[in-house]
């Protein structure tokens, strides 16, 4: 009962919670990523994965931050973009990664899209008073790609060895 609650709660609150946080502040606090990391590593021996299992994800998720960081060092994405893809790809199995990825650029370039577009026109007035909004509108900011790291995330999970612990 309480391993189910966490496989429901911890991953999906995770990405939630990154992507609300990158929407509204443009970055993702570093605790999301430790968090995701320590509930890994709490939850991955309990849905019964095993220590190649667990290397092999480890091993995609180190991949993931060097690749991450270079995206980074190029300007490309935030640090904190980079450090939430790898410990997102840290929960992923093989399987779920190819999905994670795949997704998480689609749904990316659409957001880029639709931001440019939002650029694009005028804010309205009584937008500017917040913050956040005025933030997301200027375009010489980047673009919250959190938000689709973390649904590419949401959308993976229904992939991985976790969610099936739930149907075992």
């Amino acid at each position: 009962m309480i391993l189910n609650f966490l496989i429901l709660t911890i991953f999906p609150a995770c990405m939630a919670l990154a992507a609300s946080m990158d929407l509204i502040t443009m970055t993702v606090p570093n605790r999301i990523p430790v968090a995701l990391v320590i509930g890994f590593i709490c939850l991955a021996p309990l849905v019964g994965l095993t220590l190649p299992e667990i290397g092999l994800q480890v091993a995609f998720a180190i991949a993931a931050l060097v690749i991450g960081f270079g995206m980074f060092a190029m300007g490309w994405i935030g640090g904190g973009d980079a450090k939430l893809f790898a410990a997102t790809v840290l929960w992923l199995n093989p399987a779920a990664l190819v999905t994670y990825t795949m997704l998480s650029a689609i749904l990316g370039g659409a957001l880029t899209l639709m931001l440019l577009m939002y650029r694009s026109y005028p804010l309205p007035a009584f937008l500017m008073s917040q913050d956040w909004v005025a933030r997301l509108h200027e375009p010489r900011e980047g673009v919250p790609y959190g938000i689709a790291l973390a649904a590419g995330g949401l959308i993976a999970y229904a992939q991985t060895p976790f969610m099936m612990a739930l149907a075992g």
